[in-house]
């Protein structure tokens, strides 16, 4: 392993290979050097300590496919071993997708992110034996399900290595899984099926991270190119209300900041983001659910202390945004290569 690595990647490798991404695992070291090279963070050395203090505990039971992924229980430590596990987990605040239970710690996340599973679950391509690739995962949550719900490989993208290292957390605890995170965004994996001979995943998400691209039919693209042919993509990302139910195709281009964010670039109506998935490329193409994000499914916790979902609102109107513009509003969609 290289030195400036957080962690140890040689089970990942040994999964691609298996999964006949050989080609990739025969580059992705390299690759994987240059990123934490070029991306060093201040609190690397503080982050790689608290790894490697956790303490060695065997987990009794674990449980993935539950709306809170729960690992091991509160008898497997004496109780001076449970509260230093959760001095440690608390110096990797926030945590923001969730939850989590750890040998009996309960994370309350600021997310509910077992909400949004429940809300696409049914509408998914089993993932049974299925390679997936989840772009902008976060610590990984759904990541876990993705396991659970059977599939062979699940492979995560996201460049922070604070999420990096939450994921590596519950990871420790659960043993080797043919599951992993990579620090990298969308746009630094490979376009497989054109780079590896049209090889790619099976099923790819893409949830939450649209509307943050200043260039959303690059990412399409890019989401496209990671599939096999006729493979499955996810897609979530806000949206606005198709006020004129007339297949309206148009967009919201935030002035400045929306719900205090600074990176959000555009909200397209379901019929535009439909129209814009099949320009790209892709077949059947079907809005499965809309859903408004409520301060029930995104708030402030012990866990998360920072401002959340509520503080980014109209406080005399939950349909509004403090700037004034429409509540966020999540579509997902399913479509194929």
């Amino acid at each position: 392993m290289s030195e400036n690595m957080i962690v140890n990647f040689e089970s990942l490798y040994a999964d691609l290979e298996e999964n006949d991404f050989v080609e990739w695992q025969e580059v992705l070291p390299q690759q994987l050097s240059a990123i934490f090279e070029k991306r060093q963070h201040g609190k690397k050395e503080e982050w790689e300590n608290i790894l490697q203090q956790l303490p060695e505990l065997q987990a009794s039971s674990i449980d993935i496919s539950a709306d809170k992924v729960r690992i091991g229980s509160a008898e497997d430590c004496d109780q001076e071993t449970s509260e230093y596990l959760l001095s440690l987990l608390k110096k990797l605040h926030p945590w923001r997708k969730g939850p989590y239970e750890l040998f009996g710690i309960h994370i309350d996340t600021e997310w509910h992110s077992d909400w949004k599973w429940q809300r696409i679950q049914s509408h998914l391509t089993p993932l049974k034996n299925r390679r997936v690739l989840d772009v902008g995962c976060g610590n990984g949550y759904h990541m876990w399900r993705m396991l659970a719900d059977g599939a062979k490989l699940v492979v995560g993208a996201d460049p922070s290595q604070f999420f990096l290292v939450q994921f590596q957390t519950l990871k420790k605890y659960v043993g080797e899984k043919p599951i992993h995170l990579l620090p990298f965004k969308g746009e630094e994996l490979p376009a497989f099926s054109k780079v590896y001979q049209g090889k790619g995943f099976d099923t790819v998400f893409s949830m939450g991270v649209l509307y943050h691209r200043v260039s959303p039919i690059e990412h399409l693209q890019e989401l496209r190119s990671f599939l096999r042919a006729d493979g499955e993509l996810v897609l979530e990302t806000l949206v606005i209300e198709d006020e004129s139910n007339q297949q309206s195709h148009e967009l919201l281009l935030p002035e400045d900041r929306y719900a205090k964010m600074r990176n959000v670039w555009f909200l397209p109506t379901p019929p535009l983001l439909v129209r814009m998935l099949e320009r790209v490329g892709f077949k059947n193409v079907r809005v499965v659910d809309i859903n408004q994000t409520s301060i029930e499914e995104q708030r402030s916790t012990d866990w998360m202390e920072f401002e959340s979902l509520q503080d980014f609102l109209d406080p005399e109107d939950h349909n509004k945004t403090i700037e004034g513009y429409p509540a966020p509003k999540r579509a997902v969609v399913i479509c194929n290569r």
